[in-house]
This record gives structure tokens, C-alpha cells and sequence, in this order.
């Protein structure tokens, strides 16, 4: 799951998950579905916004793929947060 400021230009939100979804692609991985929630409320704010651009995105990728997308994702100023799951198979 992905939070992304809201305050971001739709290019630049459209752009972090295109980046996550190249980093997955190039390193063998793949993206299963996308599910884009839209601007939400958040339970407290993060970083002074009280709402966030919710995306989930279903993938598989290796160990050193995600620590890669999860590197990105926590130096990129845009994301609010982000949470990654390993779903049982």
C-alpha cells in the first residue's frame, strides 16, 4: 500500500508507480493488479496532511528487488507512507 501526498501533481503520483512498477518488471518481478483508491482521510496526519492518494498494488518480486522499491519509496517527498505485506500463497 502506497500514500501519497495529495497536494502532488497527478504526473507525479502516476510517476512513483510507474517507478515501482519498472523496478519490479526489470529484476524479473510482476505486478498482479493495481487498485487505486483515490484521496482518503487519514486516521492522523503525516506529515501535516490529514488526507492521502491510497494506491495498493498486488506484485512479486525477490528480497532484493523490494528492498530496492522500498528505498525509493522512503526517500521519494511525495509518499506519505507506505507497507508492504507478504500475502500467503
Amino acid at each position: 500500500m502506497l500514500i501519497v501526498n495529495p497536494n502532488a501533481d497527478e504526473d507525479r503520483q502516476k510517476e512513483i508507480v510507474d517507478r515501482l512498477r519498472t523496478n519490479v518488471e526489470k529484476d524479473g518481478g510482476a505486478i498482479a493488479g493495481t487498485d487505486e483508491w483515490g484521496k482518503k482521510k487519514l486516521a492522523y496526519d503525516i506529515k501535516k496532511e490529514s488526507e492521502g492518494v491510497y494506491t495498493v498494488i498486488t506484485f512479486t518480486a525477490t528480497p532484493q528487488t523490494l528492498s530496492e522499491i522500498e528505498r525509493v519509496l522512503s526517500i521519494t517527498d511525495e509518499v506519505l507512507r507506505f507497507g508492504t505485506k507478504r500475502l500467503k500463497s
